[in-house]
């Protein structure tokens, strides 16, 4: 055993033992005489250290052939794909084989611009097992959590996570899960309607401060936010739906309700609300790189979280009409947009849906109050969108930043502004932007010095101004 993975396990010992929620998802604990493997806040009795093993990956404890608890159920722990140490390039990779379980390995390679050959040598030497192992783990791990926590068919849910039959599902849950599926919803006392999921984060977890975020920017009709949830309707490619997140802080998690047209796009649903709520963040490592800053202690933010937008068009919308204007009039632009340009819900239902990009593309905007030159900018933006037809991907890239970039009216706060909030890049820091100028000023800091995550400075420089 090296230093450094002596190091690593003394580290997870002590959480561990004290259940520290701060790790759940971090690494995971499997006891060698049992043959589970389960997450540090697991509440089962806690087994001696010379019979426990660990690993920073659900999918290499399964490889090793340890199946999961049903307790703590390990599938449901926080993901961690960017804190581990390992390069961007795998990173990217794992998000694209965590969203994209069906896609052939060979088309996610020629996404990030890499050979099947060597994309497969990043992710062995990474977790250990290969690109398409980890997906057929991801399909079987999200069938298990339907099968516990939802009273989806069985039909539904092979389906749903990708099987073509129940005969594959049955062999996917047996060969991952050491058990079978209709073992696993008779261990469960399942009551509830509909598709309703636990989604864990890691504590600390400031949900006044995101349920400020997100209730400043709420497109009426679209949106709703109360004092324990957040809501939306949303549409995904050419299906609909909407979700409802409760927060349960007792639980360190959002008890998730979601309404489907097309269940076969549940998990991507799943990872959108995942995004939406910045739920797989790590607020320690985060709030240690805010602290380099040269930021006052008492000035930063506990347990701070990004929200990002449903998606990069919304995203790009948002911005554009938010552009030298308060987010409150820019939010009245928006519910504008939605409300002359979307589909309702319903014939009679005041809610409705966020625009597509063709809708956009094909309107005038003359019910928007704002200059004619950003009305044009939008009409590009969207026809640009509609051209490359990103809106129908399920990991929602985004255009060409430089085909952004070149529609008049779109400078770099504009497209920084779609980074961190429609593409999720955790690493923007919005140095051109008025509030972060001005407080800046007030509170001068080294941006450089939060490195990777200048997103959350940015954040964090917005929350002092309110």
């Amino acid at each position: 055993m090296s230093k450094e993975t002596a190091k690593c396990n003394a580290s997870f010992s002590k959480a561990r033992l004290s259940r520290d929620p701060r790790f759940d998802g971090l690494f995971f604990i499997a006891v060698k005489t049992t043959g589970i493997f389960c997450r540090p806040i697991c509440p089962a009795r806690l087994p001696k250290e010379e019979n426990v093993e660990y690993f920073h990956h659900a999918e290499t404890a399964l490889k090793q052939g340890y199946r999961p608890c049903f307790r703590c159920r390990p599938d449901s722990a926080p993901s961690s794909p960017a804190w581990l140490g390992v390069g961007a390039t795998v990173n990217r990779a794992l998000s694209l084989l965590r969203q994209l379980p069906l896609q052939k390995v060979s088309q996610i390679a020629q996404r990030l611009g890499i050979s099947d050959r060597y994309l497969s040598k990043l992710i062995v030497n990474a977790i250990g097992i290969s690109p398409k192992q980890y997906q057929d783990m991801q399909r079987a791990l999200f069938a298990k959590s339907l099968i516990q926590q939802s009273e989806l068919s069985m039909t539904d849910i092979a389906l749903t996570s990708g099987y073509q039959s129940l005969r594959q599902l049955q062999r996917g849950v047996e060969k991952y899960c050491a058990t079978t599926p209709s073992s696993l919803r008779k261990s469960m006392d399942v009551s509830s309607q509909g598709v309703v999921l636990f989604l864990s984060y890691r504590p600390p977890y400031n949900w006044p401060y995101v349920r400020h975020f997100l209730c400043r920017r709420a497109i009426v009709g679209v949106e709703r936010v109360a004092e324990d949830r957040y809501e939306r309707y949303f549409t995904l490619g050419e299906t609909s739906g909407f979700f409802s997140a409760v927060h349960n802080p007792t639980k360190h998690g959002f008890d998730v309700y979601i309404e489907l047209a097309d269940l076969t796009q549940l998990y991507a649903v799943i990872q959108r609300v995942k995004h939406v709520l910045d739920l797989e963040a790590n607020p320690l490592v985060i709030e240690d790189s805010l602290r380099q800053t040269g930021l006052p202690e008492q000035m930063l933010t506990k347990g701070l979280r990004l929200p990002s937008a449903w998606s990069v068009f919304e995203s790009g919308c948002r911005a554009i009409v938010g552009q030298q204007v308060s987010v409150k009039a820019a939010v009245g632009q928006a519910t504008l947009l939605a409300h002359h340009l979307g589909n309702k819900v319903t014939k009679t239902d005041k809610h409705v849906f966020f625009p597509s990009a063709a809708s956009v593309a094909k309107s005038n905007l003359s019910f928007l109050a704002m200059p004619q030159a950003r009305k044009n900018a939008l009409l590009e933006f969207a026809e640009l969108f509609t051209r490359s037809q990103c809106h129908f991907s399920n990991t929602d890239n985004s255009p060409d930043h430089s085909d952004i970039l070149s529609i008049k009216g779109i400078g770099q706060w504009t497209l920084d502004y779609v980074k961190m909030r429609g593409e999720r890049n955790p690493d923007v820091y919005l140095a051109n932007d008025l509030i972060v100028r001005k407080i800046s000023e007030k509170y001068p800091v080294n941006a450089n010095a939060a490195a990777p995550w200048r997103s959350y400075l940015t954040l964090q420089l917005w929350q002092l101004s309110e």
